[in-house]
C-alpha cells in the first residue's frame, strides 16, 4: 500500500489553514475536521483497496522480435473487483531498449479487461528478458493504492529484420523484370535445365526423345528444357571492426545483416539459390546457396547467432576460403566498410582475386552524418576547415567506387536508410541483364 498524491495535497492544505488558524480561531477547528474526515477516508479506502481490489495484467509479445522493427506489445489488464480502478502501470523492458518512461494510466471497469498497446523497437540481435509488469490500482478515492506484481519475466530473441521481409511486394520486382525484358525462353544449349516431358510434335529436337516415356505411353514423348535461370548468390559480411560503426541506431554491420536477410529472400523467390557467410579475423560460417524447404530459415539462424571479437577483417582468408568452399561460379555480394582509400588498396588484391573467380558486388556506404555536415555553414575559420576535411572524405568514397569500376568490379555506395532497396535494385538490375555469372 502506498499514499497517492492527492493525500499529500490534502494534507498540506490542511497543515497551511491550522497555521493561519493561530490567527483565526475557527480555521483551525475547521481544518482539524478536514484532518480527521481525511484520515478517515484513508483508512476507509485502504480497506477497500486491500479487501476487494484484484487486478492482474497478461503480457503478450512474439518469442521472436525483429531488429531494428517496430515490433507490438500488448498488455492485457484484467479487473476482477466489483469496482472500477484506476490503475497505472509499469513494464519492465529489458535493459537494451533504453526505454525508462514507459507508463500508463487508465482506469477499468468492474469485471472487465482492458487491452493497452505498445511497440519496442530493438537496435541489435540477441536474448533480451522482459521483467514483471507492476500494477498500480487506487479507487475512486484516490488517497491510495495498492501495488500488483503481474506476468512472469519472459526472454525473447532479437533476430534480423524478418518483418521487413513481409513488405516486399514480389510483384513489382516481376514486373521490373518484364520491362527489363527478361522473359523464359527455351533455348537447347549447355546451361539448360530439365522442365517436363511432353507428346512429340512436329519441330521437336529428336535427340530429346525420352524413349522410356514413349514405350510406356506407346507414342513419341520428349523431354523439354529451359533456361538454367537459378544462381548461386552468396551475401557475404564484413563483421570486422570498421562494421561496428552507429549508424541510425544501429551499427553496420546489422544493417548489413539486414539487408542480406532481404536480398536472400528476394533471390529465393526469384528462382536463385541464396546463401550467407560471415567473416572477420577468420573466415566464421557459411550456409550454402539452396532454395530447399527450410533455408530462409537456416539463413535466419546462422545470422541471429553471427558474433564477432571486434578485430580487423582478414581479407585474404576470405579470399581462400571462398575459391576453396565455393566450386561453382556465383554471385558475391560483399557488405563492408570503407573508410579511407588505404583501407581499399590495401584489400583490392583480394578484391580481384574473388571477382576473377566470382561475379562480385562491393555494398559500402555513406556517412549521412558527415555529409550533413559538410553542406552546413561554416561559422569561422576552422569550422571551413572541418568541412574541407569532411569533404574530402566524401570524395574518397566516391573515388572508391570508381576505382572499383575500373577494375570491372561492381560496387554501391549507399546509406543505411536505402541499403536495402538499394541491394536489392542492383541485384534485380544485374539478374536482368544475365550478369550474374
Amino acid at each position: 500500500m502506498f499514499l497517492r498524491n492527492r493525500f499529500f495535497i490534502v494534507l498540506s492544505i490542511v497543515a497551511v489553514a491550522m497555521a493561519l488558524g493561530l490567527l483565526w480561531p475557527p480555521l483551525f477547528h475547521i481544518a482539524a475536521v478536514v484532518l480527521a474526515v481525511l484520515l478517515t477516508l484513508t483508512v476507509v479506502d485502504m480497506a477497500v483497496l486491500y479487501l476487494s481490489a484484484r487486478v492482474s495484467v497478461r503480457r503478450t509479445c512474439e518469442e521472436r522480435l525483429s531488429n531494428g522493427e517496430d515490433n507490438p506489445v500488448t498488455l492485457t489488464v484484467t479487473n476482477n473487483s466489483a469496482m472500477p480502478l484506476h490503475v497505472t502501470l509499469l513494464d519492465e523492458v529489458p535493459p537494451e531498449l533504453q526505454e525508462r518512461d514507459l507508463q500508463w494510466h487508465l482506469t477499468v471497469r468492474p469485471k472487465q479487461e482492458q487491452p493497452l498497446r505498445y511497440d519496442v523497437r530493438p537496435t541489435r540481435r540477441g536474448q533480451m528478458t522482459f521483467g514483471h509488469v507492476w500494477a498500480y490500482a487506487s479507487s475512486m478515492l484516490g488517497l491510495m493504492e495498492r501495488r500488483f506484481r503481474c506476468a512472469r519475466p519472459q526472454t525473447v530473441k532479437v533476430y534480423p529484420s524478418f518483418l521487413a521481409l513481409r513488405r516486399i511486394d514480389l510483384r513489382p520486382l516481376n514486373d521490373h523484370l518484364v520491362e527489363q525484358g527478361t522473359k523464359r525462353v527455351r533455348r537447347v544449349d549447355s546451361n539448360t535445365e530439365f522442365e517436363q516431358i511432353k507428346e512429340y510434335v512436329t519441330g521437336d529436337e529428336i535427340r530429346h526423345i525420352n524413349w522410356k516415356a514413349s514405350a510406356r505411353r506407346m507414342q513419341p514423348m520428349v523431354n523439354v528444357y529451359h533456361d538454367e535461370r537459378s544462381q548461386e548468390v552468396y551475401s557475404v559480411v564484413d563483421m570486422g571492426r570498421t562494421m561496428q560503426v552507429a549508424a541510425e541506431g544501429m551499427t553496420l554491420l546489422d544493417h548489413s545483416i539486414n539487408a542480406a536477410l532481404a536480398l536472400s529472400f528476394v533471390a529465393v523467390n526469384k528462382e536463385d539459390q541464396a546463401g550467407v557467410a560471415t567473416f572477420d579475423v577468420h573466415f566464421n560460417t557459411l550456409v550454402r546457396a539452396s532454395r530447399r524447404s527450410g533455408q530462409m530459415h537456416r539463413i535466419m539462424e546462422t545470422l541471429y547467432a553471427a558474433d564477432t571479437n571486434y578485430g580487423e577483417s582478414d581479407y585474404s582468408e576470405l579470399c581462400l576460403s571462398l575459391n576453396h568452399q565455393l566450386r561453382r561460379r556465383s554471385f558475391i555480394v560483399l557488405f563492408t566498410a570503407f573508410d579511407a582509400l588505404g583501407s581499399l588498396y590495401r584489400q583490392l588484391p583480394y578484391l580481384r582475386q574473388i571477382n576473377k573467380r566470382h561475379r562480385l558486388l562491393v555494398v559500402f556506404f555513406k556517412d549521412e552524418e558527415l555529409q550533413r555536415f559538410a553542406l552546413s555553414e561554416s561559422e569561422d575559420c576552422e569550422d571551413y576547415y572541418q568541412r574541407v576535411v569532411a569533404e574530402k572524405m566524401m570524395h574518397e568514397r566516391r573515388l572508391i567506387a570508381d576505382i572499383l569500376q575500373q577494375q570491372g568490379i561492381h560496387s554501391v555506395l549507399t546509406s543505411t536508410r536505402y541499403l536495402v532497396v538499394d541491394v536489392v535494385n542492383k541485384y534485380l538490375e544485374m539478374k536482368a541483364r544475365r550478369m550474374l555469372t
